[in-house]
């Protein structure tokens, strides 16, 4: 392997590190709960679902509304919660960018990886506890359960390059997207299965790519339960795709960005 590359991996790797390591104290270093937010959160929010559903019986079947509850809200918390970090998110860190090594794609990675493996650690302490404690059963299958959540971390990477650009090229797309988000919710499959949807309605809702991932996610989960319409090899390909996009709207970005 060419030693220059190699060196220039390694300056890539610790730029990402400092950053990584000053999103997680400007972020929560002076709040009380700090980083216990990102585990609370969405704890609070499953204990609100699990009690509205069990009193209005909004729910059919045998399936564990704590486990749906969880999948859901983890899985919005990926897609919504990174593309929106990401967005806006040159400009508070433009000081930086006078240092030579610091790139705009370090900062959009930084901000990723931190959401990830936060959202990531709740999602599996969340399952952790309520399977210790009884309230839902194992997993049917953690691998496809891994595989479907690893793929969402690829389509909310792509999403969030592609947001993090636009939003430095538009500011009216940077605050149309906060609101698009929410708009979207009930197009994004957390709320229901797509098999409890009408036939002609199903092929349409397929087209949206992260509803791919959470059907994958509660296949993985309740097994033979459930009847699931996911297509990984079609998020696969539009997340590989939206990267690319991302990154080439990163590289042409960087010739527009003048630190300050």
């Amino acid at each position: 392997m060419n030693s220059s590359f190699v060196k220039s991996l390694k300056i890539q790797i610790r730029v990402i590190g400092a950053l990584l390591l000053r999103e997680v104290l400007t972020r929560y270093g002076r709040h009380n709960l700090g980083f216990l937010w990102l585990f609370i959160e969405p704890l609070l929010f499953t204990i609100g679902i699990v009690i509205l559903w069990s009193y209005t019986k909004l729910h059919t079947g045998s399936i564990s509304i704590i486990a749906f509850s969880i999948i859901g809200y983890s899985y919005i918390l990926m897609w919504r919660n990174i593309s929106n970090r990401l967005a806006g998110s040159v400009e508070p860190n433009l000081s930086l960018m006078y240092h030579r090594n610091v790139r705009i794609v370090d900062v959009y990675w930084s901000r990723l990886i931190l959401e990830i493996a936060g959202i990531t650690i709740s999602f599996i302490l969340l399952m952790t506890i309520f399977i210790v404690l009884g309230f839902i059963d194992m997993p049917d299958n953690i691998f496809l359960m891994l595989c479907a959540w690893l793929l969402l971390a690829l389509f909310t990477a792509g999403l969030g390059f592609v947001v993090g650009v636009m939003s430095e090229i538009s500011e009216v797309f940077d605050r149309i997207w906060h609101t698009f988000t929410y708009l979207f919710l009930p197009f994004s499959g957390a709320f229901y299965f797509v098999d409890t949807l009408p036939t002609y309605l199903q092929k349409y809702i397929l087209y949206v790519p992260p509803v791919h991932a959470i059907e994958m996610l509660r296949h993985g989960y309740y097994g033979h339960l459930v009847q699931t319409h996911e297509e990984p090899l079609y998020l696969f390909v539009v997340s590989i795709s939206m990267i690319l996009v991302g990154l080439m709207g990163i590289s042409w970005l960087n010739k527009k960005v003048i630190p300050e």
